[in-house]
């Protein structure tokens, strides 16, 4: 039997691997990124070290998240979808912001790799891919059908009939005549 198209030998689909391999370059960019940021921090053109390391080191944390994205897509995991869906939505905005500063070097292929990895993991493989099951019901114990109540229709409330007497005078108000 051969196999349809769009799917893999993995089981998962052909635009779940292809959402994985964006989000693989997105990682190999920012790890691309840190490096060149330690180099700039070990050469001094940092404007104070500390914070030249601590967004190397934060680069490096990101490179490892988007990196275990990738491997739940491959696996074809349900919890990496919305992930996956928010990195490329924030690499879309980096890729604007980048191409408004006129960084056409980085912005370009952010944006490109953003729609690309959007319309991947919105495609209908992968979002049938990536959902999550259903709760079977045979494997939850059945309850006992309750008796359906018969219809009544609501009634209206009735009228409080009115009392014919006039109203007594309080205690506290004298009557002078």
């Amino acid at each position: 039997m051969g196999m349809r198209y769009g799917e893999s030998r993995a089981g998962a689909p052909g635009t779940v691997l292809l959402a994985a391999g964006v989000q693989a370059a997105e990682a190999a960019g920012v790890a691309v990124a840190g490096v060149l940021s330690a180099v700039d921090t070990a050469a001094g053109h940092s404007s104070q070290s500390s914070s030249g390391i601590g967004l190397t080191l934060l680069a490096f944390i990101v490179v490892a998240g988007l990196a275990w994205i990738a491997v739940g897509l491959v696996h074809a995991r349900p919890w990496s979808r919305t992930p996956a869906v928010m990195t490329q939505v924030l690499t879309g905005v980096i890729a604007v912001y980048l191409l408004q500063a006129h960084r056409f070097d980085w912005g370009v292929p952010a944006l490109v790799l953003a729609l690309a990895g959007l319309a991947a993991l919105l495609a209908p493989p992968s979002w049938r891919a990536l959902n999550r099951p259903a709760p079977a019901e045979e494997d939850a114990p059945a309850a006992p059908a309750a008796p359906a109540a018969p219809a009544v229709p609501a009634s209206k409330p009735k009228p409080k009939p009115q009392s014919q007497s006039k109203p007594k005078p309080s205690p506290n108000v004298s009557r002078r005549s």
